[in-house]
């Protein structure tokens, strides 16, 4: 069965850049179980939660034995000739290689096993039986071996083929334009250990969303089409995206699975073109109430058109802290549309934008019971003393950061125990748009304490001290820790 996996990979990677078997099986997974499984999958394995859906289709797949080879192979090809990025004859080939290879190193291990017939005389308890049971057990364990290595070399090549592929290449390719107006990032007054700095950088920036493998996009090909409530519906290159007046901005960006305290939140630096430019070449259709974004990978967003023209931060971004965005963040394009959670804006691999009527499509999320609308709570969060940190007592810094994209942190509270709530110091922004770093020292007493944080945004607004988790339309609630003072 690993042959199989691993022989089906090395020929989905040598026949093109469309989905294995096993993402492909994995991506059904999560279009058919979105709904019940997001939240519990994000919760148990955090952003390793394709890593581990992966794992189990590979555990699964060992486990049913020979008939699964013939029914994975199966399986595979119909779900790999039906993904976005797959091919019918790609795909069968890779079935087919799978299967043979599968079937024909399982005669070769049954085979090797059974060994020769025994000769005459040589019956149960005789030496001779014995001998050729220890040599059939010998050359059982080389051949199983040889199959091990076999898969192990069939998988390294296909990673390695991948990895060598259109993204990789085109990516560092790409020479951005200098913005018409760069993000002024503000340095912070602070000198906290183990406080993040201010833009996330990003190898360390969250990912959460539905692609099992990451897209590969060749910008030669990649096209931005905009479509459907227009004056003049038109598709763009690459290289006339490029064309176009850049600007760059700092914009926080959260996940609506992020539970209270969680790190599914980033900040960062994004270069790219206005949306509301993109749309005005378009001519945007007076009742033209939705914006929907469609991926290579036909996931989809919808957002209210009032919003992302109402002079929010809202790019088609080409570029992530000064370097091209990463293939894992959009490469060569996606949205970023400041105060809405990502599920209803942060279109990843950027196909097509399309304006309808708010009540005549609902995104992907939004089929799944997810909130239609969907702007990003007040959040704050405590990071200083780590988890698991004792601290002496005296003097201790308590710090983290808190965030209301759009509308900015004005007051960030701090309570110890029953204690009154104090205000903590805020660092710098470059805008309303992004989270802010806070600090306040404690005298801190021998025991265990608890702290609790909370903030108030730019219009005066408290964040909401109800817990209630992220379904519908994210979570609320006051951050809290336990700290040990030694």
């Amino acid at each position: 069965m690993a042959v199989s996996l691993t022989v089906s990979e090395l020929v989905a990677a040598l026949t093109g850049n469309g989905p294995s078997l096993v993402t492909a099986v994995g991506s059904h997974v999560v279009d058919l179980g979105a709904a019940r499984f997001k939240s519990l999958a994000v919760s148990l394995f955090g952003t390793n939660d394709k890593p581990a859906l992966v794992i189990g289709i590979v555990v699964i797949s060992l486990a049913v034995g020979v008939l699964g080879i013939g029914a994975f192979a199966l399986l595979g090809l119909l779900a790999s000739a039906t993904a976005p990025q797959g091919a019918p004859v790609p795909a069968a080939l890779a079935a087919a290689a799978g299967w043979i290879g599968g079937v024909l190193t399982l005669r070769w291990l049954t085979r090797t096993a059974a060994g020769p017939r025994p000769p005459v005389g040589a019956g149960p308890g005789s030496g001779r039986d014995s001998g050729a049971a220890r040599l059939r057990r010998r050359r059982f364990l080389t051949a199983a071996a040889g199959s091990g290595l076999l898969s192990g070399v069939a998988l390294l090549a296909s990673r390695q083929l991948r990895a060598g592929q259109a993204t990789a290449v085109a990516r560092e390719a790409v020479v951005l334009p200098t913005p018409g107006s760069p993000a002024s990032v503000p340095a912070q007054p602070f000198a906290v250990p183990d406080l993040g700095p201010y833009l996330t950088p990003n190898p360390e920036f969250y990912r959460i969303d539905t692609a099992l493998i990451t897209p590969e996009v060749d910008v030669a090909g990649w096209t931005l089409s905009v479509k459907g409530m227009v004056d003049r519906p038109f598709t763009m290159t690459y290289d006339e995206l490029l064309a176009m007046p850049m600007v760059e901005q700092v914009v926080t960006l959260s996940c609506v699975s992020n539970e209270v305290g969680g790190d599914l939140v980033g900040n960062a630096r994004w270069l790219g073109v206005p949306l509301s430019a993109v749309l005005a070449k378009a001519g945007v259709h007076p009742d033209a109430t939705q914006l929907v974004g469609r991926s290579v990978d036909r996931f989809t967003v919808g957002m209210p058109t009032a919003t992302v023209l109402d002079g929010r931060t809202a790019l088609v971004a080409v570029g992530m802290n000064g370097v091209p965005l990463p293939a894992a963040h959009g490469f060569p394009a996606r949205l970023v549309v400041a105060g809405l959670y990502g599920y209803v804006s942060a279109t990843k691999w950027l196909a097509e934008l399309e304006l309808t009527r708010l009540e005549a499509f609902d995104a992907y999320w939004i089929t799944r019971g997810w909130a239609k609308q969907a702007p990003i709570k007040t959040q704050s969060r405590i990071d200083v003393p780590v988890i698991g940190k004792a601290v002496p007592a005296g003097r201790v810094m308590l710090a983290g950061v808190a965030w209301a994209p759009t509308r900015g942190i004005s007051t960030v509270e701090v309570q110890v125990d029953d204690g009154p709530w104090q205000r903590a110091e805020l660092g710098r922004v470059a805008s309303t748009s992004t989270w802010v770093q806070w600090v306040l020292p404690w005298s801190a007493t021998t025991g265990v304490h608890r702290v609790q944080v909370r903030a108030t945004d730019g219009t005066g607004a408290l964040q909401d001290p109800a817990v209630r988790p992220p379904e519908p339309d994210g979570a609320t609630g006051y951050h809290q820790r336990q700290i040990s003072v030694t």
